[in-house]
């Protein structure tokens, strides 16, 4: 006998894995697409904490000097600003700042889907560059509807954080999001 909800539950897991797998990969693009960043993403803490920035896009611009609050390329809405922790996938906050659980799975599914690959980063860091084939399925992705606006802010967050390091952005979110870093940890950030 099977349980019935049980094929949902993995319907619904595979849909939010997907979900999770085409930003990451639309954000690698975008970061490794852009000047001063050696044609990849440099370790796994830089990805979470742009990866947070993509997810809560109205924090952006208070931890990047360069990214102006009026970028049209952030698509934010007047309930975007003023909920900016109301968001559709939130994080939790881990010793090193914001973190999904869900990254080694989302990750393991690109590499083992040619869309990612592994490359040397600095000092001993994983960086994650796209392939060729996740290059054309990220801008596949880009171009319709639902994405569209996720390439976008994927885009001004990776020019504006050009040159920084995963540790760099990990104090920027420190020192000017204190109050709402200040939690516990494995606590949800709301």
């Amino acid at each position: 006998m099977t349980n019935p909800g049980a094929s949902n539950d993995l319907a619904l897991l595979r849909d939010d894995l997907a979900y999770h797998q085409a930003r990451v990969l639309i954000l690698i693009d975008a970061v490794a697409g852009t000047p001063r960043n050696a044609n990849k993403l440099d370790g796994l803490t830089k990805l979470a904490k742009l990866d947070f920035l993509l997810r809560y896009p109205a924090l952006a611009p208070k931890v990047l000097d360069s990214l102006d609050p009026d970028d049209n390329r952030l698509h934010l809405s007047t309930e975007q600003t003023d909920r900016p922790t109301d968001v559709e996938s939130p994080m939790v906050r881990y010793k090193y700042g914001p973190w999904d659980h869900r990254y080694y799975p989302v990750i393991g599914a690109l590499v083992s889907r040619g869309l990612v690959r592994y490359a040397k980063g600095r000092r001993g860091n994983v960086a994650l560059a796209p392939t060729t084939a996740g290059r054309r399925f990220a801008r596949d992705l880009a171009a319709t509807t639902g994405w569209a606006e996720v390439r976008d802010r994927s885009m001004a967050i990776a020019e504006a954080s050009a040159g920084l390091t995963g540790n760099a952005l990990k104090d920027l979110i420190y020192g000017r999001l204190a109050e709402l870093m200040d939690r516990p940890q494995r606590e949800v950030i709301q």
